[in-house]
């Protein structure tokens, strides 16, 4: 039996950190904090925007993702060959390099995630004690 070794990501680059950084900063009401250690932006604990190695996504309903996936450089997010995460979408580099055309975006992405119920944290149960 052979064993897949797991594919190392590679780091986002400083002018799309930035980009996001300045992007996400001026939506009110967010948390921002790394996830896979890439930056994240998240409301009422979900995410709706982030990195992965050269790319930005975002959480997106059925006829935005539609809308979207019509762009040129646009696809499903998948972080792993073969699974996709359902209601993300990869932005084109067109629209992540055109502040106009991605903030829109952005407010799509904070507006869905704003509008689902707030996420409660679980219990932990803790063992031994």
């Amino acid at each position: 039996m052979t064993t897949r070794k797991p594919r190392k990501w590679k780091p986002a680059p400083a002018k799309l950190i930035e980009i996001f950084t300045v992007s996400v900063s001026c939506i009110p009401g967010i948390t921002q904090r790394k996830m896979f250690g890439y930056p994240a932006a998240f409301v009422n604990g979900y995410l709706f925007a982030g990195l992965f190695e050269n790319s930005m996504v975002l959480k997106l309903p059925a006829e935005s993702r539609s809308e979207l996936l019509k762009l040129p450089g646009a696809a499903r997010f998948e972080p792993v060959p073969g699974r996709t995460m359902g209601e993300f979408v990869v932005i084109p580099p067109s629209v992540v390099k055109n502040h106009a055309q991605l903030k829109p975006w952005l407010g799509l992405a904070y507006d869905y995630v704003k509008s689902l119920p707030l996420k409660t944290k679980k219990k932990r149960i803790r063992s031994g004690k």
